[in-house]
């Protein structure tokens, strides 16, 4: 379906679209063994269990002792989420919390905590107008005012602990996205956004029929929401299901990306899409192979669009061509859960295994002493 079809069947959103753009001796000597065995096994699946709730994208883990030594000096063994707020400063959400770069230094924001006083994992930053920044976990929300923290959880009204994006509009007001569905905050209280169910993803550890993947804010105003039933959008108090309208083969939509010219890119369950000059189309098909989806998205200095596809592969598009990024053992990188470009153009790969950056072609790994 073309946008000119967009066009006559819904004429605001095609308009909106341009714009918009995880015993015995013997006996008791064998009842010992398998007692340790059946132990160091429970152990194990403890961490994974533990690991993949946190980061259910991989299950990948560390087999030897110079991988874990190397995984001591990273800011983290699992980096979710990069950000860089209006006054340049980066911000790393973590399995083992918040960290602010102050100077050449890492800061612990030791104050994001769960209601029982636990640390948790950050999945989302965002900031608002008034430069308060808004972290979303594994146990609500937390708003940085300066030097202060504040907490809110499901006791203060939160739809649900289990955080997965968080964005702020113009307004200044807070779109929580959760596990059960989206509420918006206006500073006193938290209001529940309504959106239709969808579909459980069967091929991650966590999922839902209300799954919020993403939330982001266009120039134009409008609210793009990626679910488990679809891409929406809502602008001026309506709201629409884009997937619908474009006749995608999937409503598991996982983020949206635009790009520097405004073109939309959508990453879903069946490939990678596009929105451009008046055409919808489905980039991956019958190019790569998809079985779990598209992750994340970015565009290069160069206007190269990277994604993330099947939760480990990583490609480049140029625009003609899908280009396998090949992984070699010096030039490995992290299993990548976010790709992030910072204000000076420099693209940021995070996610298990810690923090990279690609420059000259190879991954630059940052650790916690940088470089930054």
């Amino acid at each position: 379906m073309t946008l000119a079809t967009i066009r006559i069947i819904h004429p605001p959103l095609a308009s909106m679209i341009f714009k918009s753009l995880f015993f015995g001796k013997r006996s008791l000597v064998i009842w010992v063994a398998i007692s340790l065995l059946l132990s160091s096994c429970q152990g194990q699946s403890d961490q994974q269990s533990n690991i993949a709730r946190q980061s259910p994208r991989t299950n990948i883990f560390a087999t030897n002792a110079t991988q874990r030594t190397e995984l001591q000096k990273q800011i983290s063994e699992v980096v979710r989420f990069v950000f860089q707020d209006s006054q340049g400063t980066f911000w790393f959400g973590t399995q083992n919390g918040l960290f602010k770069l102050e100077g050449q230094s890492l800061k612990l924001i030791d104050d994001i905590k769960s209601e029982a006083g636990n640390n948790v994992t950050i999945k989302s930053i965002t900031e608002d107008p008034n430069r308060k920044l808004w972290v979303g976990h594994t146990d609500g929300i937390s708003c940085i005012d300066g030097s202060h923290v504040t907490n809110y959880y499901e006791s203060d009204g939160l739809i649900s602990n289990d955080v997965w994006t968080i964005a702020s509009d113009h307004r200044g007001h807070i779109w929580v996205g959760t596990i059960d569905g989206v509420c918006i905050f206006n500073g006193q209280q938290f209001e529940p956004f309504p959106l239709p169910e969808g579909q459980v993803d069967t091929t991650l550890a966590i999922s839902s029929t209300r799954m919020i993947h993403s939330i982001s804010q266009d120039p134009s105003g409008a609210i793009w929401i990626c679910t488990n039933a679809g891409l929406f959008s809502y602008n001026h108090e309506k709201l629409t299901n884009v997937s619908a309208y474009l006749n995608m083969n999937t409503s598991i939509i996982g983020e949206i990306y635009r790009d520097k010219d405004g073109h939309l890119w959508i990453s879903a369950k069946d490939g990678l899409y596009r929105l451009h000059d008046q055409q919808f189309e489905h980039i991956t098909k019958q190019k790569i192979e998809i079985g779990k989806g598209i992750g994340s998205i970015a565009e290069d200095k160069d206007g190269n669009i990277w994604f993330v596809a099947n939760q480990h592969d990583l490609y480049q598009y140029d625009g003609s061509e899908i280009i396998p990024y090949e992984k070699i053992e010096d030039n490995k990188g992290p299993v990548v859960f976010q790709i992030f470009k910072d204000q000076s153009d420099r693209l940021w790969f995070v996610g298990y295994g810690g923090a990279y950056r690609l420059e000259n072609g190879k991954f630059l790994n940052i650790t916690k002493d940088g470089p930054w």
